[in-house]
């Protein structure tokens, strides 16, 4: 069955702006025979009357009068639709699904990205949630997330790469009434019969007791950062960890030491999609990782 069209909407709302045919015609820029055509053409498939008309004079009737407002009203949607679309198609609108390990928000780079993004594109949605780092790839692979702060180095599947965007080192997190805690810097070797609480980022660890040329004890996998440091608050465990955690993270029992020798360098990583597509999410990485 036909329906009405779009046309026909736009006739009829111009003549009851008018209330004149001629001059509606030529708003519109059609001829006068042809704008008749078109509100007989939608009062036929409203089965209604949408003017009464004279020789002299045009009004709405009471059908005209209750769909002029929802006539107006679709207008409106299509218009700011029309809107919707183009800020969409330069990436001014849209939604952001956004991963993060703990450390990304104790460095303050999950913040400054983030929040920064959001106050130059407030139409752009941004969903935040912790994740852990094994699932990242997986995440983005499905979908699920369209951006994830990582702590390198962590295998990336095929169509996933990620871009430095803050660097750190690692430090030792060691129990208060450690002997090791008598000293503000720790040698590696001084660590060889320690027992390590290993974070999600366990690289580290193992480079420590390579300089120290010892085989790590190792002990739980609690996940989390703020795991890690609840299992060293209890004592008898150290952990290497970012040196950001010794900045703001304060726990009883637990104290940060220096590593002695080369700095281990930490970093915080923007893992996504090496071919996005969505506009939105390009501009996301475009701003997080000019940092």
């Amino acid at each position: 069955m036909r329906q009405l069209e779009l046309r026909h909407i736009h006739a009829f709302v111009c003549v009851a702006k008018q209330l004149h045919f001629s001059r509606a015609a030529d708003e519109l820029g059609i001829a006068a025979p042809s704008l008749t055509k078109l509100i007989q053409e939608a009062e036929r498939l409203l089965g209604v009357r949408l003017f009464h008309r004279t020789k002299r004079s045009v009004a709405l009737s009471a059908a005209g009068n209750a769909y002029l407002v929802e006539a107006l009203t679709a207008l409106d949607h299509l218009a700011r639709g029309e809107e919707r679309a183009l800020l969409a198609e330069r990436g001014e609108l849209g939604r952001i699904e956004v991963g993060y390990v703990a450390s990304a928000v104790y460095a303050g780079v999950l913040q400054r990205s983030v929040g920064g993004f959001r106050d130059t594109h407030p139409g752009i949605e941004i969903s935040i949630r912790e994740v852990p780092m094994d699932a990242v790839a997986a995440m983005l692979h499905d979908g699920l997330l369209d951006a994830a702060y990582v702590r390198p180095p962590m295998p990336l599947a095929d169509g996933i790469q990620a871009a430095t965007v803050h660097h750190d080192r690692f430090v030792l997190a060691i129990p208060a009434d450690s002997p090791l805690a008598a000293s503000e810097t720790v040698k590696p070797a001084q660590l060889h019969d320690q027992w390590f609480v290993l974070p999600e980022q366990e690289a580290p660890t193992f480079e420590v007791a390579r300089r120290g040329r010892f085989s790590p004890r190792l002990g739980p996998r609690p996940g989390t950062l703020a795991s890690v440091l609840a299992c060293v608050s209890l004592g008898g465990k150290v952990a290497v960890v970012p040196q950001t955690l010794a900045e703001c993270v304060v726990l009883p029992g637990v104290v940060y030491r220096d590593i002695a020798g080369k700095a281990i360098a930490s970093e915080i990583a923007i893992a996504y999609r090496k071919y996005e597509k969505t506009a939105a999410v390009k501009a996301f990485l475009d701003f997080a990782r000019k940092g």
